[in-house]
């Protein structure tokens, strides 16, 4: 066996423990962490909080987040998915016997990488390195959910460990890269 067999049968077993580890009261809980929908409230304190922060760059800064949403999401879904071409583990026809799948359903054909963790963690990084320090708490709570809306992607049976850390991965460095483009561009263009 070579070493990206070890890889990902660790990977599988690690995915197996987790999604094992499930319950009806975090199965709700868990299935609302992955929908985006329910986001929105939070999505608009942090415009709100940016809003009052940065008054008419806001505007800018959300140009900036809408770049970097984009570029998370179509690495993630537009290339590496169809590149790698790694099935989900609700697609995996050796786990449906003991796979736990939330009521959201087996997702896309191809997991890796997870956008969900590629996004979320593009958004928390951009926001924890822009927003001042008197903001800790909410920098606190960005990272949070992050993880929380990232490990509940393996818990609702449609990601590997490995997708959701290489997710993180990816969306970690566009956040640096975007908020150091962004820095750039506002001191360049005196915004």
């Amino acid at each position: 066996m070579n070493m990206l067999e070890k890889i990902l049968e660790l990977d599988r077993a690690v995915f197996i423990f987790l999604n094992g580890l499930h319950n009806p009261f975090f199965d709700f809980i868990m299935y609302w962490l992955s929908d985006k929908l329910i986001w929105i409230p939070f999505y608009a304190f942090i415009i709100y909080i940016l809003v009052r922060e940065y008054k008419k760059k806001t505007f800018f800064i959300l140009i900036a987040i809408t770049f970097l949403i984009t570029i998370c999401d179509q690495t993630a879904s537009g290339f590496l998915k169809p590149f790698f071409k790694r099935l989900r583990p609700s697609h995996e026809e050796n786990l449906k016997d003991v796979i736990h799948l939330s009521d959201a359903g087996p997702g896309g054909k191809y997991g890796f990488i997870s956008s969900h963790a590629t996004n979320v963690f593009g958004l928390a990084v951009f926001l924890i390195l822009l927003l001042p320090v008197k903001y800790t708490n909410l920098k606190i709570i960005l990272f949070a959910w992050a993880l929380l809306v990232s490990y509940s992607r393996i818990y609702n049976g449609v990601h590997y460990p490995l997708d959701i850390i290489c997710g993180i991965i990816l969306g970690t460095f566009y956040g640096f890269l975007v908020k150091n483009l962004y820095s750039k561009a506002s001191t360049y263009f005196k915004i």
